[in-house]
């Protein structure tokens, strides 16, 4: 799941997934971190998900994926659209 918070020039971005789907460590990744797997971890919040947030410039567009344990790859399917295996997400 994607939130949004709109700011002035900026968008606030949480990637939200639960906490124990897929199981260990999952990593938000994509252009805007340099496809960086130790740039955004996703965290455990109080409501029993996990979550990374990232600022990213107002109207733009971003390639992004999720890097679980085991070099698993995969995609989020709230994203904004699709770019071949990478979901977009459009701010």
């Amino acid at each position: 799941m994607l939130e949004r918070k709109q700011l002035k020039d900026r968008t606030q971005v949480t990637f939200v997934l639960p906490a124990e789907t897929p199981d260990g460590p999952v990593s938000v990744v994509g252009d805007f971190n340099r496809w960086d797997p130790a740039a955004h971890p996703l965290q455990p919040r109080g409501d029993g998900t996990r979550a990374a947030t990232v600022m990213l410039p107002a109207r733009s567009a971003h390639s992004f994926r999720y890097l679980a344990a085991g070099d698993y790859w995969f995609d989020d399917e709230h994203a904004d659209s699709r770019d071949g295996t990478n979901g977009r997400i459009h701010t």
